[in-house]
């Protein structure tokens, strides 16, 4: 008998993977984690019953959450990264040698393990020396900083749940403070395809429109998640995307990608008409109250 892992993108939307092997479950004070072996994606990571990321389509995520701010912001020394425990995001920011120090806020320090044991390629890195660890509240502790980062990724889950935190208006104001004058944040904005998650993703970007000078959404496919079609916000207080891209200099670096390019970086930025008109609702309704 065949043995399938099924993810509800809907109620009547599932999408499904066989597994030739079940390798982990286990239940941590946060949430349930398992791990499974697949012949199409390799070993993937599910949170909750939703898939986190798998060894197949995961470069795509972290290269395009790590690389767009890398190679627009000028001199990135201090970053912060919230969420990520699986490690890839850690592993794409240490290739870089400007980097100074990596804070990555984690809150359930059984993720972390079990990326370490079963996952040991994106976690590969975690042990950097440049790297600092803390099993805590993001929420709680991004208040306590103060202009110390230029770089903040929210590698967060989905905004149901223990992620819902990480997508408030007070969230990314605290952001705002944590940054330096002409610091960058990134994060995951899900997909804009079904009802739910593109209404999410509205709530999420009319609050960093409100709170950033600069606010723009950029794109990716990534097959394993909701509808293939994952977007990512950059807000900045000084920099854009495109404008401040510097394609050469990030080129010069020699850094080998798979998925993420300079000319892919301008492109991502190109958005489809019904998602234009969906954030365009979001950003001229100004008389709304962000909620």
């Amino acid at each position: 008998m065949d043995l399938w892992f099924s993810e509800f993108h809907t109620p009547d939307v599932k999408h499904s993977i066989r597994v030739t092997r079940h390798l982990y479950s286990g239940r941590s004070d946060y949430q349930q984690i398992d791990v499974f072996d697949t012949p199409e994606f390799g070993r993937v990571l599910t949170l909750d019953g939703s898939v986190m990321l798998t060894e197949r389509d995961e470069f795509i995520y972290d290269e395009m959450i790590t690389h767009v701010p890398m190679a627009v912001h000028p001199n990135i020394r201090d970053v912060l990264v919230i969420g990520a425990g699986d490690g890839g995001v850690v592993k794409e920011l240490t290739r870089y040698s400007q980097i100074r120090r990596i804070d990555l806020i984690e809150m359930d320090p059984q993720v972390i393990e079990v990326c370490r044991t079963y996952l040991p390629e994106n976690a590969s890195r975690l042990d950097d020396e440049r790297v600092h660890i803390r099993f805590e509240n993001a929420l709680r502790s991004i208040r306590r900083s103060n202009g110390n980062y230029d770089l903040i990724i929210v590698d967060s889950t989905d905004p149901f749940g223990p992620g819902e935190g990480l997508f408030t208006r007070e969230f990314y104001g605290n952001c705002f403070s944590a940054l330096r004058p002409d610091g960058i944040m990134v994060n995951q904005q899900g997909s804009p395809f079904y009802r739910q998650d593109a209404e999410a993703m509205q709530r999420s970007h009319k609050r960093i429109y409100t709170t950033f000078p600069i606010s723009r959404i950029y794109q990716a496919h990534i097959p394993t998640y909701a509808a293939g079609y994952w977007l990512f916000g950059f807000a900045s207080k000084r920099y854009h995307p495109v404008d401040d891209l510097n394609a050469e200099k990030w080129s010069s670096l020699g850094l080998e990608t798979r998925y993420y390019t300079p000319l892919l970086h301008v492109g991502s930025f190109y958005l489809p008409a019904f998602l234009e008109n969906m954030l365009r609702e979001v950003e001229q309704d100004n008389s709304q109250t962000v909620l």
